[in-house]
């Protein structure tokens, strides 16, 4: 994670987009001591709205852990997904 100022982020803001887009890197820009905005990439955006989606339900993360114990006990089932 990077952190930048204001000034110097609105003077470099093609080199931040850079970084945070083929980087997957995020970036804190400051404005002042009490003000700051964090750049992430539409991408990573996404995949943070779908893992708190998918935290919100009970049920799911019941069954996650559930999955995750099976799994751990050995008795997951191995699927090709080139022959679905």
């Amino acid at each position: 994670m990077r952190t930048a100022t204001y000034n110097d982020f609105s003077s470099n803001i093609n080199g931040y987009f850079s970084s945070v887009i083929d980087n997957c890197d995020s970036v804190i820009v400051n404005r002042n001591e009490e003000e700051a905005a964090v750049l992430i990439s539409l991408d990573e955006y996404n995949a943070l709205m779908e893992t708190l989606y998918l935290m919100s339900s009970s049920e799911t993360m019941a069954d996650i852990r559930e999955a995750e114990q099976q799994l751990n006990e050995g008795k997951g089932i191995e699927v090709n997904l080139d022959e679905l």
